[in-house]
């Protein structure tokens, strides 16, 4: 019997309506609290209702900082045009693509002067990149009908990632890196931090612009794998080491400090590092579908929580326990 996912791929319609009837549920949820939506994502993908009085999973604790950590540099760090900024500020500069363009609207974007190959990538949201290696491939009026789409997308809406709400939209166009790897997009390497430390690298191979890839996690001296990746999704060899990698658990440590958890992606070109993004809410902070149930419970294990932190940047507790830890009573009543 064919999957439901093999059965959309090959109709159209029937994937059309699929998506817009998922939308409007999830707007649904969303209207009636964030914490409803997260949930029952958190129920439909591990079985059971998250914690919000005593997390203890990665997943429940990245959906705990999503509601109750709502520091304004998340929301700085997220966008891919001020991050620029705090990185300069940091004085690790050098790990920036080269940048070519910052557009406020698609219409001005000039696309016969676009330098060749590139990255137009939306700074206020995710998986919306457009990876252009040559003029022959140039197929502008697709690259304008996503970019329009992306623009008017709310991303704080679409699944209750927080952070997201209030980023200027804009299209940023910077130099295409390449890796020397024979994939057509370099090798990703996801350095997941924990109190401004790195502990773990996530490897993301054959990946395509805005979708899925092969994935592989190693501990920190890159000495073995970890248990914490699907095995259907792990990649057919071994990736090595790469020649950047102590540069990059240097700066990401650096641009990690202020954060409980935050994972900072980069690529190794030409033996440096070149930073991709930094994420706070990896699979918008439920992951069963590339995470295993060893990785929520150690992962979760080292994420420590902070004391709750307004959207007005002020201290205070929500909801507490005698750990200062936002209780969930108000979500469970809704649950």
């Amino acid at each position: 019997m064919p999957s439901i996912r093999s059965l959309l791929a090959r109709c159209g319609p029937l994937k059309a309506a699929y998506h817009g009837t998922r939308a409007l549920g999830i707007r649904t949820l969303l209207t009636v609290s964030p914490e409803l939506l997260a949930g029952v994502r958190y129920r439909i993908a591990w079985g059971r209702w998250p914690d919000f009085e005593n997390p203890i999973t990665f997943d429940e604790k990245l959906l705990w900082l999503n509601f109750y950590w709502r520091h304004p540099l998340k929301t700085e760090c997220a966008d891919k045009f001020t991050l620029r900024g705090y990185v300069e500020q940091q004085g690790l500069g050098h790990l920036l693509p080269r940048l070519y363009g910052v557009y406020e609207s698609v219409e001005a974007i000039d696309f016969d002067a676009l330098p060749m190959p590139c990255v137009l990538k939306c700074s206020h949201g995710c998986k919306c990149n457009v990876f252009i290696h040559s003029e022959n491939a140039l197929d502008v009026n697709s690259i304008r009908r996503n970019l329009t789409r992306w623009m008017a997308t709310d991303y704080s809406t679409l699944l209750g990632e927080l952070h997201y709400a209030g980023m200027n939209p804009r299209i940023i166009c910077e130099e295409f890196l390449d890796d020397g790897s024979k994939h057509k997009l370099p090798i990703d390497y996801k350095l997941f931090c924990f109190q401004g430390k790195t502990f773990c690298t996530m490897t993301a191979t054959e990946r395509d612009p805005n979708g899925i890839a092969r994935l592989a996690f190693y501990d920190l001296p890159w000495n073995s794998q970890l248990p914490y990746c699907r095995p259907d999704l792990a990649p057919d060899v071994e990736i090595p080491v790469p020649e950047a990698y102590g540069e990059m658990v240097e700066c990401a440590e650096r641009l990690a400090r202020p954060f409980p958890f935050t994972r900072v992606d980069f690529y190794s070109v030409k033996g440096r590092a070149k930073l991709g993004e930094m994420t706070f809410t990896p699979g918008a902070c439920v992951s069963a579908d590339y995470m295993t149930t060893v990785a929520q419970r150690e992962l979760g294990t080292l994420l420590e929580l902070p004391r709750p932190l307004g959207e007005n940047g002020n201290w205070g507790v929500l909801a507490s326990d005698s750990r200062g830890v936002a209780g969930s009573a108000g979500v469970r009543s809704l649950l």
